[in-house]
């Protein structure tokens, strides 16, 4: 290699990937405490299981009311998607349909075909959006008291007498004709209504606790549960999943044109073709470790040209206040760890000069433009002539 050269060796594949070795054992540590986290996390859950599953036995679940509709002669089936309901669901007269979705899984297309498959429909705790989708006379009425009493001629309600209360109570905010309101709470606000619609009796409860294995046996609870769900042979159990979004959403091939699809293909099967036919030509790929020389002036013309083009005067001047503090250092004989400010005054010291003059050259002048620029880099290289010189002497 002559003077004036630099020499670049390209990287092996093993010495590449000792260099990313700390991002790949960082990234594989972050993933398996992702994996570790969510495994905890569902060993720690599962005690809770699904709120208001008629198979879950936890507190929030609802086992005891299925286990005791099914020793009553009630075929409990609990179903998850829109799907299965539809294939669980008997005849419409011989049928009661529960269906609780506190996520909104369901839209207002779901939500109308599924209350259609029953007679006797009850939502518990619906929301705002459900209600204008299948019940739009029933509105939300804020939180309902701790003890409540039926005071109506519902059948389940008043058999249950009194219930323990809390959940969402609800009001009637339209036209029906036929209609039942229980559990008030005050301020027209009930957490039963039950409302003739469209050849279907659909009750809205809000008492979403009296269901549950921790308050069935409260007060009435039980009593309500079971009047309420077991008036007919068949209950089914529906719990909207996000599978039922999944269902709603269209897919890509029903989104795309139908020559989407063959074009995709033969482009496919082009790209495939041209990577054999290339590939074939060009042979297989050989890593080597090659010397490439790269002649310091391309080097330090390439580094001129990019500070030229973006206006980096400053940084351009202080690569040369670099060098030339190196060298004004080696000359006056300050060792390597000598500063900015030793320089100066030994540079001062020997030309008899100003320190702060000194100090302007090598530090402090920022150069406003080109012309400044070239005269600061003169006086680096005057400098440094003068200090040549007075070594020499």
């Amino acid at each position: 290699m002559t003077a004036g050269q630099t020499t670049i060796v390209t990287p092996s594949i093993r010495r590449a990937t000792r260099g990313s070795l700390f991002w790949i054992l960082a990234v594989a540590g972050v993933l398996a405490v992702a994996v570790i986290a969510l495994l905890l996390r569902g060993l720690t859950g599962s005690g809770g299981g699904e709120t208001l599953s008629a198979t879950n036995a936890a507190p929030g679940g609802s086992m005891a009311v299925a286990e005791v509709l099914k020793q009553q002669g009630v075929s409990v089936v609990e179903t998850h998607t829109l799907a299965s309901t539809r294939a669980a669901a008997g005849s419409p007269t011989s049928t009661t349909l529960l269906i609780f979705d506190p996520d909104g899984h369901l839209d207002a297309a779901s939500l109308g075909a599924a209350t259609g498959l029953s007679d006797n429909v009850v939502l518990v705790s619906p929301t705002f959006r459900q209600l204008r989708a299948v019940l739009p006379v029933v509105a939300q009425a804020g939180k309902a008291d701790a003890t409540l009493t039926a005071g109506c001629s519902v059948g389940a309600a008043t058999k249950a007498g009194s219930v323990s209360g809390g959940g969402t109570a609800y009001r009637l905010v339209g036209d029906a004709a036929d209609h039942a309101l229980c559990f008030a709470s005050g301020n027209d606000a009930y957490s039963l209504v039950q409302v003739q619609h469209a050849n279907a009796t659909i009750t809205v409860l809000g008492l979403q606790n009296a269901l549950t294995n921790e308050y069935v046996a409260q007060r009435g609870n039980a009593a309500l549960a079971l009047n309420l769900l077991g008036a007919d042979p068949k209950l089914v159990w529906y719990l909207p999943s996000t599978a039922d979004e999944a269902a709603a959403i269209p897919t890509i091939a029903e989104l795309t044109p139908p020559w989407v699809s063959p074009v995709a293909l033969l482009a496919f099967c082009v790209v495939i073709a041209a990577a054999f036919w290339r590939g074939r030509r060009l042979g297989p790929l050989v890593i080597e470790n090659l010397p490439v020389t790269v002649r310091a002036s391309e080097t330090m013309e390439g580094r001129a040209r990019l500070y030229q083009r973006s206006s980096a005067r400053l940084h351009a001047l202080d690569s040369l206040r670099i060098g030339s503090i190196d060298r004004l250092g080696v000359a006056c004989g300050l060792p390597r760890s000598a500063t900015v400010d030793d320089v100066a005054a030994a540079v001062a010291g020997l030309i008899a000069a100003d320190p702060n003059r000194i100090m302007g050259i090598l530090v402090d002048s920022i150069p406003a433009n080109d012309r400044e620029l070239i005269r600061l880099s003169d006086e680096l290289l005057r400098l440094e002539q003068a200090v040549s010189d007075a070594v020499k002497a």
